[in-house]
């Protein structure tokens, strides 16, 4: 009901402007004012360097975020004509040597640039958070980081989230595995910070949903015989009894060999199995198909969670300069986490933003490499004002303070 009540909010938008652009002497119409975002990258970034398994594989390889963006835009133009607004993109690559805050003042200074989709390294976004708290003519969109401390001891009152957090993206498998009943679940994680951190997480997912954790092991992809009892899928997956095994393997190198070759015959989740993701391409529901479509034919690949977290910053923004009619970046911010913005991000709910942390509330999708296997929040986790917030911290957990909140 919600979702049939958004699209008819939408096309009475569409209606309005229309009657409204009817009325307008010719000269009137043709005048339109520029609205430019800006896609910000780092020179060198560890991201998108290839990474390859030591026998050559490449086992990941991040693509850049502008395509979604340049979607998204193409997209608004109708309603970009009908609110007599024209919207630009233009590209900044940050050197080495740049500081992050000078140069997007620098950039909206020459560009007039006012909303910055950011996708660059963490510390460069937390610094920019930091330096630019205070600016009131940016609005900066964090499309591509999950770390929890974004959204709080680090978060922004000028950063908005459309990727989803890492503590939403794990209450999400929790919630699954609490349907299933598999609640004992053995803790499979990498050597690295990031592997460490996802694992944090999803421990606190863990407990938050009542489940249990018998063992946390850390694996290591070494040939070293000293390390044996790192390195043996059998050895770390055998000594203890579990419903499911979690993984936490950025890099993706030892985990791929984790499904099918543990101790005991159990389901995969987290890095390998069944994941927790923005979007998925095989999602076939609520205008999904046609989306992934327009984005296949524009791009010749797949749109996965942070391409669909451009396109999401870039749609939420310009719906929001159709609905309030200013292209104010002030009033855009005060609309986003207004209660009464609600936008269609093809997931079957309205999507919008929590007023205390600027975090998207949005559903996440289980999937496996080839299918979408659940929608969370899975039925039956209610909430007392929005189921979406049974996924991540609710606003009681948070740790954002920003003025305004």
């Amino acid at each position: 009901m919600a979702y049939l009540s958004m699209i008819i909010s939408r096309v009475s938008i569409i209606l309005l402007l229309l009657a409204g652009s009817a009325t307008l002497p010719a000269a009137a119409q043709e005048e339109e004012s520029e609205f430019v975002f800006a896609y910000v990258t780092r020179e060198a970034d560890p991201f998108y360097q290839k990474q390859r398994a030591y026998t050559g594989l490449k086992l990941r390889e991040a693509k850049p975020l502008k395509d979604a963006a340049l979607l998204a835009l193409g997209e608004s133009r109708i309603l970009g004509r009908l609110a007599r607004v024209k919207f630009k993109l233009v590209e900044m690559m940050l050197k080495k040597s740049d500081n992050i805050s000078t140069a997007l003042l620098k950039l909206h200074r020459e560009s007039n640039a006012s909303v910055y989709l950011l996708d660059i390294p963490l510390n460069d976004l937390i610094s920019a958070g930091r330096a630019l708290a205070g600016e009131q003519e940016l609005l900066l969109f964090n499309i591509r980081h999950g770390e929890d401390s974004l959204r709080g001891e680090n978060c922004s009152p000028v950063i908005f989230h459309t990727y989803p957090s890492n503590a939403m993206l794990m209450d999400s498998i929790a919630q699954y595995l609490v349907k299933k009943k598999w609640s004992r679940i053995l803790a499979l994680r990498g050597s690295m910070k990031e592997d460490k951190r996802l694992t944090e997480t999803f421990v606190r997912s863990v407990k938050k949903f009542g489940l249990n954790i018998v063992g946390i092991k850390e694996f290591t992809l070494s040939n070293d015989p000293r390390l044996r009892d790192r390195t043996n899928i059998s050895l770390l997956t055998g000594s203890t009894s579990y419903d499911i095994i979690f993984l936490a393997d950025t890099q993706g190198d030892f985990g791929r060999y984790i499904p099918y070759s543990a101790y005991y015959p159990r389901p995969v989740v987290g890095s390998e199995g069944l994941k927790a993701s923005a979007w998925h391409w095989t999602w076939e529901r609520h205008g999904a198909p046609q989306l992934n479509q327009r984005f296949d034919r524009r791009t010749k690949r797949r749109m996965n969670g942070r391409d669909w977290a451009s396109w999401m910053a870039v749609r939420s923004v310009t719906e929001a300069i159709v609905r309030i009619k200013s292209s104010d970046v002030q009033e855009i911010s005060s609309y986003l986490v207004s209660e009464s913005a609600t936008f269609d991000g093809y997931k079957g709910v309205p999507v919008n933003f929590r007023r205390w942390n600027n975090q998207l509330r949005q559903p996440i999708l289980l999937h496996v490499h080839n299918a979408v296997i659940a929608r969370a929040p899975i039925d039956g986790f209610l909430h007392r004002s929005n189921t979406l917030d049974t996924l991540g911290l609710d606003h009681p957990e948070s740790s954002c303070n920003f003025q305004g909140n």
